[in-house]
């Protein structure tokens, strides 16, 4: 664990099906960003990312958006513990 600002997102939308957590990985990736980004089972896609604030402010303007293909409904956000995880991982 660390005390790096941490969010957990979870996404609605057509968000699955359309490379949205591969798209999720590169911007978090670009803006510095741990966590990870994982289909759950109603459809959305849960988010949980670490990093600097204004990075995590960054993705969550990204999220609303999302790539192109998806179409995002909305976007809850909360704090969350970070894991303490190394990279962004897709799963």
């Amino acid at each position: 664990m660390s005390d790096r600002p941490c969010r957990r997102f979870r996404v609605t939308g057509r968000v699955q099906g359309v490379w949205f957590r591969a798209s999720t990985r590169r911007e978090a990736e670009r803006l510095g960003l741990s966590g990870r980004a994982v289909n759950l089972a109603d459809g959305s896609v849960e988010v949980v990312a670490a990093g600097p604030q204004a990075a995590l402010d960054a993705l969550a303007a990204w999220l609303r958006r999302g790539p192109p293909m998806a179409r995002v409904e909305s976007v809850d956000a909360e704090d969350h513990p970070d894991p303490g995880m190394q990279g962004f991982e897709t799963g």
